[in-house]
């Protein structure tokens, strides 16, 4: 079924594109509740019970509490890698001869802007470098205070990073980047067993959740190609054995090992997915490919609609959250599969624009049944789309060429 609207993909993302510039790549995130000064001010912010009930107000309410709570706007880490990437993408469509998002030299500048900031943002302490939230962040299973670094963070703004070198060929990004290999496997928890391991998600936590480990494995398997450390490449496939392991019959995957933690949704799926491509990619070790076939089988039948809607739980609709259409694309993008699933991606990405944009350009936070959140985050909304869409749009390019 195609969906019965068409829409302008480019002008949409350059109204995003404007609109995140405008803001200076600053913004709100659904988890930022803890940084309002009034909270911080109270004995409340000792309980965690409190913290764990504050952050859902804010994270579950369609009105915006922060200004009148004193939650400041900031850059998110992770959020600037995402940006750091996009703008990476779109460079490459520009040297390619596509200029409809800016000139090769102005997206260069965009990538060393962003790069020296990602630089400055790192967390100071570890062994190498690492990246953590602008906020302290309370959930069910562990708190985090503010600019903690996790392997999730790591990993992309890592990530980020390669690209900026790739294509800046400035050192200090390679060695910064090559350095977060050591934070991964000096800093990092793990539960060991045999030729099987996983990280933790910060140093801090015991947990076990997978598409952590496996952001971490990923990470290893990159730095093994900068460096040819064959530890970073040992623990990258034990970590990948534990993600063969914990794959249910049915291609998917728990979020992660603790009760709370047995949900299974759109775009963590997607994580794993990517992770498990581009370990194949650095290593040549074949051993997980009948583990990703049978995973991306299970995410394309069971997380998208035939008009376009993203779900966010294999098993319900509801709620619709933008991470799930902006993962699709990179999912999609970076396995090699978008040219094949390109009227799910378009459908998808049109039901998106209709339904989740605004008319100021920035996408909404989620979709639910009865009530809504429009409200806008950088990091969770505008820098995904940006990210999901530079893929989209680059890989697109090539497959016409």
């Amino acid at each position: 079924m195609e969906y019965k609207y068409k829409v302008d993909k480019e002008e949409a993302f350059i109204k995003l594109k404007h609109y995140c510039e405008q803001e200076k790549f600053q913004g709100w995130d659904p988890y930022d509740g803890l940084n309002s000064k009034l909270f911080q001010r109270t004995p409340l912010k000792k309980s965690r019970l409190a913290r764990l009930a504050w952050i859902q107000l804010f994270k579950r309410n369609p009105i915006n509490l922060r200004s009148i709570l004193l939650v400041p706007k900031g850059y998110n880490a992770k959020g600037i890698g995402l940006f750091l990437t996009g703008y990476c993408n779109l460079y490459k469509l520009a040297s390619s001869g596509n200029t409809n998002f800016g000139s090769p030299d102005d997206l260069q500048k965009k990538i060393v802007e962003l790069a020296e900031l990602l630089i400055k943002l790192q967390t100071l302490g570890y062994s190498g470098a690492c990246w953590g939230y602008n906020f302290d962040w309370q959930n069910r299973v562990f708190y985090q205070p503010r600019y903690t670094p996790t392997v999730v963070a790591t990993s992309f703004c890592a990530d980020a990073l390669f690209n900026a070198y790739e294509i800046i060929k400035d050192k200090k990004y390679l060695k910064t980047a090559l350095s977060t290999a050591k934070f991964v496997t000096n800093d990092l928890n793990r539960l060991e067993q045999g030729n099987q391991l996983i990280f933790s998600y910060s140093p801090l936590d015991t947990s076990q959740v997978y598409n952590a480990s496996l952001l971490g494995a990923r990470l290893l398997a990159r730095c093994y190609k900068y460096s040819n450390n064959e530890n970073y490449l040992q623990l990258a496939s034990k970590a990948i054995n534990a993600g063969i392991e914990m794959q249910k019959p049915d291609g998917s995957w728990y979020y992660g090992a603790d009760k709370c933690q047995n949900w299974i949704d759109s775009y963590h799926t997607g994580f794993n997915l990517e992770c498990i491509w581009e370990y194949l990619q650095y290593s040549n070790d074949s051993k997980p490919v009948k583990t990703f076939e049978k995973g991306m089988d299970f995410y394309l039948d069971n997380f998208f609609l035939k008009d376009g809607q993203p779900k966010y739980y294999h098993n319900s609709l509801y709620p619709i959250d933008i991470h799930s259409p902006a993962q699709l694309l990179v999912t999609l993008a970076k396995t090699g599969k978008l040219k094949s699933n390109i009227h799910l991606a378009e459908n998808v990405l049109n039901w998106t624009i209709i339904n989740m944009k605004s008319r100021k350009g920035f996408y909404y936070y989620q979709m639910k049944k009865l009530i809504s959140s429009k409200i806008s985050y950088m990091r969770w909304a505008q820098a995904w789309m940006f990210y999901g869409y530079s893929f989209y749009f680059l890989k697109y390019n090539e497959s016409k060429n």
